[in-house]
């Protein structure tokens, strides 16, 4: 694995306007040489997630994505102190079918001081159970505030742009230590 890598944006969101989804899109503009980031559209069209159904078409997109990312970064809100239903849903998707299995990924929370430690400790959990390998260096949180989000959906905050190619530079750091010691 060398670069350029791809990191698959995955946001929990579903809301217009949402920061988490800015958030994202941003670090796609902004992504380091080497980097592409490829902001994942899909959480919406997925259907709700049954063991023994049948793979729809939004479900077998999800999976080639994730599966043909080197790393992934998800950002997602939190409801009701863990992490939003159409989002669980999209990662349940995952569970048995190995796309998150030994994958780095990294999170990032938006949310106010003092908000989203329910989703990220949910998350956490379920990234364990679907063997996901987390890249500490690159799990942060980066203040979005709401009226910081432009009509084009992105974020000019150069602090928030800074922070976030930041973090597209920590999983590449990481993907690249991985290249030179493999496992």
């Amino acid at each position: 694995m060398t670069p350029p890598w791809t990191v698959a944006l995955v946001s929990g969101s579903t809301r217009a306007g949402s920061g988490n989804t800015a958030a994202l899109r941003t670090a796609a503009v902004v992504a380091p040489d080497g980097v592409r980031a490829v902001f994942y559209p899909g959480l919406t069209q997925l259907p709700a997630f049954v063991p023994d159904g049948e793979q729809a078409p939004a479900v077998a997109a999800l999976r080639a994505q994730l599966a043909g990312a080197d790393a992934v970064l998800f950002c997602t809100p939190e409801y009701a102190g863990t992490l939003p239903g159409s989002f669980k849903n999209l990662l349940d998707w995952t569970v048995g079918t190995g796309e998150l299995y030994g994958k780095p990924v990294a999170f990032i929370n938006v949310a106010a001081p003092g908000r989203g430690a329910g989703a990220e400790a949910t998350l956490r959990v379920v990234l364990g159970y679907v063997g996901a390998e987390i890249i500490e260096a690159a799990c942060t949180r980066i203040f979005v505030a709401r009226d910081t989000v432009g009509a084009d959906g992105l974020i000019a905050d150069p602090a928030v742009r800074d922070a976030l190619a930041g973090v597209l530079a920590a999983i590449a750091a990481h993907l690249g230590t991985r290249t030179l010691n493999p496992s």
